[in-house]
């Protein structure tokens, strides 16, 4: 394997403007699992090898629980899932696949029982800001352990 080249060199302000995002992101007060949740999701639905790697093993470190570290894309099925989580991996796939039909009322609904307007938002940011990543990872071919 090969990476195709280092995005942090070729173009380092895209980095940074991406790590202002990601630090924001973090800056908001989601706990740690659910951000690893929805990093992990994110991942395994756009194929990005490198993050998914990374957020696995942080994954790990935050809760030390193999199973709902390793039970991510099947969440539905899984009973080691709290319902607010498992809206917000649903919000994480509609807002990752979005396509014309947008996130549908029935998923902002499930997310609002559980996060006000200003907590929804957030969690809207921590996705988009995992699939920045993950686009940028995958359209430059990194992969575990390339750097």
């Amino acid at each position: 394997m090969r990476v195709r080249m280092n995005h942090r060199e070729a173009n380092p302000g895209s980095f940074k403007a991406l790590l202002a995002l990601e630090s924001f992101s973090q800056s908001r007060g989601i706990e740690p699992e659910l951000a690893e949740l929805i990093r992990i999701r994110a991942s395994q639905l756009n194929g990005c090898a490198f993050c998914l790697d990374m957020h696995v093993k942080d994954m790990m470190k935050v809760s030390g629980n193999l199973e709902r570290t390793s039970l991510v894309s099947v969440w539905r099925e899984a009973p080691c899932y709290s319902e607010a989580e498992k809206a917000v991996l649903e919000l994480t796939e509609a807002v990752t696949r979005l396509g014309e039909a947008g996130v549908p009322q029935a998923v902002y609904d499930r997310v609002r029982e559980y996060y006000d307007e200003a907590e929804f938002v957030d969690l809207i940011m921590a996705i988009i800001a995992i699939n920045s990543w993950n686009r940028i990872a995958v359209a430059t071919g990194m992969y575990p352990g390339c750097f």
